[in-house]
């Protein structure tokens, strides 16, 4: 039987140490001629069919206002090979730099939506938007999936996920569990 952990108050404004949903993603979009890139680490899967996946984009970014234009974007899922990259377009502005240029990433043509896949990403997945309701107020996209890329191998990739403070964790071990699952809740 797992012990009782001892635990000391913590500050509210640090949870997301603990919380931050999943792995984190390059967000990438286009208006026009005009590309962008972000680093983005707020999302969270909403329905499986249709696929929603909800995105916490502030209007502070510069891919804010081309999504929220164009109602598109590619949610592509780096592995840890592109870690200083993806660093390095969260620390810098769609604004000043073309981002697929300076940190030496492949724009590919999506099939369904106008924004760029990026092509060292292990899996993109095409995006329209499905709901702004929330856009305003939190800046929160709900996203369909309607079109999906992924490798086939690995099938695990290792992943980077966000600890805050500079500090990433990188998907750990597989524990397969499957044998403890009633056969309709898998997929």
């Amino acid at each position: 039987m797992p012990e009782v952990i001892a635990k000391e108050d913590f500050p509210v404004s640090r949870v997301r140490r603990f919380l931050e949903p999943g792995p984190v993603v390059l967000v990438s979009s286009r208006r026009g001629e005009e590309t962008d890139i972000m680093t983005l680490g707020w999302h969270v899967v909403l329905s499986f069919l249709p696929s929603h996946v909800g995105l916490m984009i502030s209007a502070g970014n510069h891919s804010h206002s081309l999504i929220r234009e164009t109602g598109e974007c590619v949610i592509n899922l780096p592995t840890t090979a592109l870690t200083d990259r993806v660093v390095g377009i969260g620390n810098t502005s769609g604004t000043e730099i073309d981002k697929f240029a300076h940190f030496g990433l492949t724009a590919e043509p999506a099939s369904k939506v106008g924004a760029p896949l990026v092509g060292e990403c292990h899996a993109n997945f095409e995006c329209r938007l499905a709901d702004d309701a929330l856009v305003g107020r939190h800046g929160f996209f709900v996203f369909e999936v309607v079109k999906a890329h992924a490798a086939p191998s690995p099938e695990h990739p290792e992943t980077l996920h966000y600890k805050g403070d500079g500090i990433f964790m990188v998907s750990g071990d597989i524990i397969d569990r499957r044998d403890l699952f009633k056969p309709e809740m898998l997929d």
